[in-house]
């Protein structure tokens, strides 16, 4: 006759607690636990932002094919205008990632003394801050780069049409294609090293809000200059038939205006002869005796915008590594 004996192992619960949540452990699980608010809050916004541009893209779609010739219909900057507005506020998308996600990044565990906690553990501060900054990144990266092609996406329509919209311009240069991404991450690890450097949050964030500006400003000087500018001039003359030259579609004139151009090649500017403007014959007249022959405008065509932006991306890029390359080589050695 076989007894039934009670085993303890067998039927009690077991003791190992169930596993919820994320199934990545160690650094990676801390930082998803500490930023898992914002990062939820980057995605869904970035979710409804490109619902949004999808639905206002539809509209602007619609509308065109009321005038399927060359020419746009009337009242079109309606729906410009709402693609220009977009455009601004994805502007802001470098200055959020800097001031809100990158300058607490590292500032706020050095301030809170999470920093010592995790350095007391088996983690290695390589490990720690490569986890520290490697997930964000990859959110922002995923977020910006999405952002960026719905939208381009969004303007393809009405990209080389005669429209007041100039590629040129931040709104349009700096959200689309690659430059997204590539801004927002290096807005991001400046953050994230100033934090490091001054170790406090509030004044970590107020620091990287004027270096973020400063850095927009110099790129809004500076854009430009990744291009080559062309020329399109004339040669029949400036008197009161001529007609001054004509730019290709999608074209940003650059300089001062239309120069008038001599035999010689040289140009004069719109200020020569001005004083007898009041007098069409008199100007004519006075502009031949400078040996003008026509005009001539500089300008940017719209297929050097996808070359400058790579040219830009790389130059950001090459910032971005070097800024972490920094934060790894100082805060393996004087973090703590």
């Amino acid at each position: 006759m076989t007894t039934l004996t009670h085993d303890p192992a067998r039927t009690a619960p077991d003791a190992r607690p169930s596993r919820k949540g994320p199934r990545f452990g160690g650094p990676v699980w801390l930082v998803w636990r500490q930023h898992r608010a914002a990062f939820w809050t980057l995605l869904a916004l970035t979710l409804l932002t490109m619902l949004a541009m999808i639905y206002l893209r539809g509209q602007l779609t619609d509308y065109l094919a009321t005038s399927p010739q060359k020419s746009l219909p009337p009242d079109i900057e309606k729906y410009t205008g709402r693609l220009f507005s977009v455009g601004s506020y994805l502007g802001y998308a470098p200055i959020l990632a800097g001031v809100l996600i990158g300058a607490p990044l590292i500032a706020g565990d050095l301030e809170s003394g999470t920093a010592k906690l995790v350095a007391s553990q088996s983690v290695s501060r390589l490990r720690w801050l490569t986890t520290k900054l490697a997930m964000p990144a990859a959110l922002i990266a995923l977020s910006t780069t999405a952002l960026g092609a719905v939208f381009t996406w969004w303007w393809n329509p009405v990209r080389s049409r005669d429209v007041n919209l100039e590629w040129t311009s931040g709104v349009l240069f700096d959200v689309t294609g690659i430059m997204p991404a590539a801004y927002a991450l290096l807005t991001f690890t400046v953050g994230a090293a100033i934090g490091m450097l001054l170790r406090r949050t509030l004044v970590s964030m107020v620091v990287t809000l004027g270096t973020v500006v400063t850095i927009g400003f110099i790129w809004d000087r500076f854009r430009l200059n990744l291009g080559h500018v062309l020329s399109v001039t004339t040669h029949k003359g400036v008197g009161p038939d001529a007609r001054q030259p004509e730019l290709p579609a999608g074209a940003v004139q650059q300089g001062q205006g239309t120069y008038f151009l001599t035999d010689s090649g040289a140009r004069l500017d719109w200020t020569t002869c001005l004083d007898k403007m009041e007098n069409t014959r008199a100007h004519t007249s006075c502009l031949e005796s400078k040996h003008v022959i026509g005009y001539a405008t500089d300008y940017l065509p719209i297929s050097q915008m996808q070359p400058m932006q790579w040219l830009g991306a790389a130059i950001m890029l090459t910032a971005t590594a070097a800024i972490v390359t920094f934060i790894i080589v100082w805060g393996r050695e004087r973090l703590l």
